[in-house]
């Protein structure tokens, strides 16, 4: 019973990482969407589909403008004034794509260059009716602020509809875009959006984007702006800020500021510039439990100052935490085993009364103060752990790149080498971390089948071969810190079943 329990865990387990892994979802904080603005209003609609977005192809005639400031390299559109790409310098490179990054839709593409600082960056529009100025200035961390002058430069007074874009997420079929999202704050909630879908959000406080490991927000200093995620093309969404109509009279000038964060999802990092901003910061469904287990390992990891040797001990925390239902549960399974020939006889007696039957069954645990599921409990509680490690590993920057023994990065699988061809589920890449784990449960199965009296011998067969197979093939692809947690708990519960084991 405990065996075919395990094995059922093992294929809901398959099946829900494989669903989490393939399928992007849409992650919510807060539930209560505000249901009446899931469509966008028409002006909404005008601003945000203006040609200066929608002709993508247009983007490609404008030469690149980089601007280099401190830790990351800025590739402008000049007569955007945009920013195309982000690359973070002293992050291994890694770029992050925002193609029209605060690009003021609807306006005529005529930007130039004003002037260029160490710290500031300016780019001026004007015609005979009005005089656009947007200044980008730098501070030394990855925050800054966004400067908007909008001046009436005709003898009549004139309206804008301002929709200031934060950047474009672009769809693909690969494993990234699970982690690609959209992020609306208001006053009282922070939301994840699926971004293949329309939002727009009254009187928000900032929007967001994010892929893997980094992000974008931006935050008006002031005035009603609304929030909006629209999906432009089935390639594309955009995310950004929408204002009221602004009327401007003859000669008058206005100014809008705007403070922008682009950098790491890191905690420390953000919460130094804005910590109302770290609600981009999400793991999904477990979020609580991953911002725990985070702050778990980065405190191991002031002791060790290894990220594999922290992904150790937290495994031994986890498994000293729940060691009293761990033995509990061994315990259970070894008086599960006594009761089986007794169960067989209950199973002879009445196997033409059913009710009869669970009806003894239950009265036999009772008398022998059995919990038949009391052996599950451990490994239904290690669940959420698992699955909250899971999204922390794959998501925190501070774990890219993390080296442990010959683990080049514990966020990918270890690769210890790979083949010159590809093979059947390994591919072309040996990872041995999730073989020695089911060498391992392929040992402790061996153990706890050789007192199974009770089942027999093709089902002791199959459980011997299923289990390790099974999490093998579960575990092959997955972030070495996330396997070496699985092989090191597997390894204590082992331990901890010899131990039982012995006890007469």
């Amino acid at each position: 019973m405990e065996k075919r329990l395990i094995l059922a865990i093992a294929l809901s387990l398959a099946v829900l990482l494989s669903w989490s892994i393939l399928t992007p979802k849409p992650q919510t904080i807060d539930n209560t969407i505000v249901t009446q603005q899931k469509t966008l209003t028409a002006t909404s609609v005008a601003l945000i589909q203006s040609p200066a977005v929608l002709a993508e192809p247009q983007t490609k005639e404008y030469a690149p403008l980089p601007y280099s400031h401190n830790a990351v390299d800025l590739i402008f559109l000049e007569q955007q004034a945009a920013i195309k790409e982000v690359v973070f310098k002293k992050l291994a490179g890694y770029k992050l794509a925002l193609k029209y990054g605060f690009l003021l839709d609807g306006e005529p593409l005529s930007f130039k260059k004003e002037s260029s600082s160490p710290n500031e960056i300016v780019f001026v529009q004007s015609d005979h009716n009005k005089k656009i100025i947007k200044r980008f200035t730098f501070s030394d961390s990855y925050g800054f602020r966004l400067d908007i002058v909008l001046q009436n430069m005709s003898n009549l007074p004139i309206s804008l509809n301002e929709s200031l874009l934060l950047g474009a997420i672009e769809f693909s079929k690969t494993a990234q875009a699970q982690y690609q999202d959209a992020v609306i704050g208001q006053k009282d909630k922070i939301l994840h959006f699926n971004v293949h879908k329309d939002r727009i959000l009254p009187e928000v406080n900032f929007v967001g984007l994010r892929d893997r490991y980094f992000c974008a927000i931006i935050e008006p200093a002031s005035g009603n702006w609304q929030g909006f995620v629209h999906k432009v093309n089935p390639q594309e969404s955009i995310i950004g800020l929408n204002s009221k109509e602004v009327s401007l009279a003859p000669g008058q000038r206005i100014e809008q500021q705007f403070r922008i964060y682009l950098g790491p999802q890191d905690l420390r990092t953000i919460n130094s510039i804005n910590p109302a901003w770290t609600g981009i910061i999400y793991y999904g469904t477990f979020d609580f439990i991953a911002q725990i287990l985070l702050q778990l390992l980065e405190f191991f990891y002031k002791l060790v100052h290894n990220w594999g040797w922290a992904i150790v001990i937290l495994s031994l925390a986890v498994y000293l935490a729940l060691y009293p239902l761990t033995l509990k549960q061994m315990r259970s399974m070894k008086e599960m085993q006594v009761l089986q020939p007794h169960i067989e006889e209950l199973r002879g007696k009445y196997k033409d009364d059913p009710k009869k039957l669970n009806a003894e069954t239950m009265k036999l645990y009772q008398e022998h103060k059995v919990n038949p599921f009391g052996g599950c409990l451990p490994l239904l509680l290690q669940m959420p752990i698992f699955f909250a490690l899971y999204q922390t590993l794959m998501r925190s920057i501070a774990l890219r790149g993390a080296k442990f023994l010959w683990i080049k990065d514990l966020s990918q699988p270890d690769r210890l080498f790979l083949l010159p061809l590809s093979l059947p589920i390994l591919g072309s890449e040996i990872n041995i971390l999730p073989i020695l784990m089911a060498i391992g449960m392929f040992v402790q199965q061996k153990t706890s089948a050789t007192s199974a009296a009770s089942s027999s011998p093709e089902q002791q067969k199959m459980m011997l071969i299923m289990m390790p197979l099974i999490f093998g093939i579960i575990f092959y692809r997955m972030p070495a810190g996330l396997t070496l947690y699985w092989f090191i708990n597997s390894a204590l519960m082992l331990f901890c079943q010899l131990r039982i084991k012995s006890i007469k």
